[in-house]
């Protein structure tokens, strides 16, 4: 699938320094959208509320009823195969404009994720990029030099 075109450079919101550690707010421009950036540590699960929890501060006035849930849900997805598949850090940006929602963790991991559809056996795993599949509007991998996007967008005014 092919990925819209954004216009415009948004404004940055829960912009992580790798220097400090820390997660710095600052004000907006809401015409030119919000963003949220975090480098998300190796393994750390405790990353996945965290992100949900800025996630969801960023889309409060976002979206049709239920978009930002699935934004939330579809988001730590990604944000746990990363974290789980890759043994290495991410980065997580999510870019809100007047069109819509994108979100794009990145890994330094060349192997691609593969959709598979999840068995009895399977417990909770091996569903994340189905839901991706099934919830998004659209979405995809983009190879980096070194590793990989796995991104997907959200209409902020779809049912």
């Amino acid at each position: 699938m092919k990925r819209r075109a954004r216009g415009g450079g948004p404004a940055t919101i829960g912009a992580f320094s790798a220097k400090t550690g820390e997660t710095a707010y600052g004000a907006t421009d809401r015409s030119a959208g919000l963003k949220l950036s975090r480098r998300l540590g190796q393994a750390d699960l405790r990353a996945v509320p965290e992100v949900r929890r800025a996630l969801r501060e960023l889309l409060t006035h976002w979206g049709k009823p239920g978009r930002s849930e699935i934004a939330e849900l579809l988001t730590s997805e990604l944000v746990t195969n990363a974290l789980v598949h890759t043994d290495r850090d991410a980065v997580l940006t999510a870019t809100v404009s007047p069109r819509g929602l994108h979100v794009e963790v990145r890994d330094f991991v060349r192997r691609r994720p593969h959709l598979r559809m999840p068995t009895i056996d399977d417990g909770t795993h091996g569903r994340g990029l189905v839901l991706v599949q099934s919830l998004a509007d659209a979405w995809g991998v983009r190879a980096h030099g070194v590793g990989k996007s796995v991104w997907f967008d959200l209409d902020a005014e779809a049912a």
